[in-house]
């Protein structure tokens, strides 16, 4: 399952939004991975998230599979908005 957002963050995905999103996914079974501009990264690696320098406006895509992508993807979003990382598209 896949989902496109766009970073809607003044910073884009750094630090600090890298590590919500980090922080958000890791308890889940899936392998979900973050890609941007064709690099594909870990989203449960903050490192990997961070390496990829996501500037604002960017459009970035979640990429899940596993036991559990419905909720991946309900939480994904829930923290995109409410700390207005990004948005759906």
């Amino acid at each position: 399952m896949k989902k496109m957002y766009k970073i809607t963050s003044p910073e884009g995905i750094h630090a600090r939004p890298a590590a919500l999103l980090v922080t958000a996914v890791t308890p889940f079974e899936s392998d979900i991975e973050l890609i941007y501009n064709e690099k594909y990264v870990n989203l449960k690696s903050i490192m990997g998230v961070m390496s990829l320098g996501v500037p604002p406006g960017s459009l970035v895509e979640i990429s899940a599979t596993g036991p559990d992508v419905e909720k991946v993807f309900q939480t994904v979003t829930e923290v995109m908005v409410s700390k207005e990382i990004g948005e759906e598209c």
